[in-house]
């Protein structure tokens, strides 16, 4: 027989067989955009705002849908009711960990973020544990917290008001708290070993004679020392780049409105003064500050998906049939850009977590850290870090921006996982 003829009988036999195998698994699962054969929707999502995708087919087939990824179903949830059920009241069944290819060739799926099912749980708890022990949680690490931040305003003064990218900077902060947890020490910022660490996680530490290591080779225990290698990698990454991000993002947003800074200051001013350090307690009486903090974690989005969940069993999820081991994409943008929680979400504005009096307003839609059994452990860390070096930076510092606050630009640069700020200078210059 003819080879041409072969591979054209052999092409049709693939997609005839791709396009029953999708009709078939798609009739109990929840209704979504009709995939094509071997690369399922791609072709259909922006790429560069998959939120906005989302947003858009939510529109036409309700917060609950399927994405084909290829030929692997996705379910999408959108909106805070139901995300809320997935994550919350489903928790158990959605507490798998999705499918990241990426990760799987690195061989990451060892750690606490990307591990599954006993595995993840053990790893999970006794990362927890152990972070206790070392102090998280209670007053030491806020000590650390305050001790970085006036490291971190010294290394600012050494800018001399000339202007700079905060990047390096602000990423040292967090790494630096992470290693006083880890390590118990902290280091300087000029520190050679130290940089070398904060650009590559995961080639420059080792553990060794750790009391981590429980047992090397048992074929009944996660506790490998792979496993927390990557552990530890896992909590310097998630410890250092999300927060750092944050402060990033946070300052550049507080460059372009000067208006809502001078509110900041004028309340560290009032309650804080400039002889003493900011601390936890203070923020019970700094609505405004506190407020600013939450909406700066609000309005980037830090993470607008999530990381992906999968199912750990066959369930039925609003009357959808989901099996076992599909992955769950559920939309964080959609409930932190609730437009009825956050009127005019798509503004900048501390408002959006104040009451009528100026006091500060909780909101169950506030889920930067996501939700549910695999919600970000370090999260009291992040929120503690993110309010004391913010707030101790205004209270050193004005900040200056190199061109008017009008034409900053502050949309993220294109980002499939993450959103990150653009490129920026500035002048710290001392109060």
């Amino acid at each position: 027989m003819d080879p041409v003829v072969v591979l054209v009988l052999g092409l049709s036999c693939l997609l005839l067989f791709s396009l029953w195998r999708q009709s078939s698994g798609r009739r109990k699962l929840p209704p979504g955009p009709t995939p094509l054969p071997i690369i399922g929707n791609i072709l259909q999502i922006d790429i560069r705002d998959i939120s906005k995708s989302f947003t858009d087919f939510s529109k036409v087939y309700g917060p609950v849908f399927t994405l084909y990824f290829g030929m692997k179903p996705t379910v999408v949830v959108h909106g805070y009711e139901a995300v809320k059920e997935a994550l919350d009241d489903l928790g158990e069944e959605f507490s798998g960990r999705g499918s990241f290819s990426i990760v799987e060739k690195t061989n990451t799926v060892q750690g606490i973020i990307f591990s599954n099912g006993t595995k993840w749980k053990e790893i999970r708890r006794f990362s927890l544990m152990t972070l206790r022990n070392f102090g998280m949680g209670k007053r030491s690490i806020e000590d650390r917290v305050q001790e970085e931040a006036s490291c971190l305003v010294e290394e600012l003064r050494k800018t001399n008001g000339s202007s700079c990218d905060p990047t390096l900077i602000l990423g040292c902060a967090p790494c630096n708290v992470i290693c006083s947890i880890i390590f118990q020490k902290r280091f300087d910022y000029k520190d050679e070993n130290f940089l070398i660490l904060m650009e590559k996680f995961n080639e420059n530490f080792k553990i060794l004679n750790s009391p981590w290591m429980q047992e090397k080779h048992s074929q009944h225990s996660e506790f490998t020392i792979e496993s927390l290698m990557a552990t530890v990698t896992d909590l310097f990454i998630a410890g250092t780049e999300t927060t750092s991000t944050t402060l990033r993002y946070g300052l550049l947003l507080l460059l372009k409105y000067p208006e809502i800074t001078a509110k900041v200051q004028e309340e560290i001013d009032r309650v804080i003064g400039r002889h003493r350090s900011p601390c936890m307690q203070d923020r019970s009486h700094m609505p405004y500050t506190d407020a600013m903090v939450h909406e700066i974690q609000r309005y980037i989005n830090l993470i607008p998906n999530n990381v992906p969940h999968a199912a750990t069993c066959n369930l039925r999820f609003r009357n959808y049939f989901i099996p076992k081991g599909t992955d769950l994409i559920t939309s964080l943008t959609s409930v932190l850009y609730d437009d009825q929680e956050f009127p005019n979400p798509e503004i900048f504005d501390p408002g959006h977590f104040l009451d009528e009096n100026g006091n500060f307003k909780k909101s169950d839609y506030f889920m930067p850290f996501s939700t549910g059994k695999r919600m970000c452990v370090g999260e009291g860390l992040a929120r503690m870090e993110l309010f004391l070096f913010l707030t101790t930076i205004l209270q050193n510092f004005n900040l200056k921006s190199l061109v008017d606050p009008k034409d900053i630009e502050t949309t993220p640069t294109a980002n499939t996982f993450g959103h990150v700020p653009p490129l920026y200078k500035l002048r710290f210059i001392p109060v």
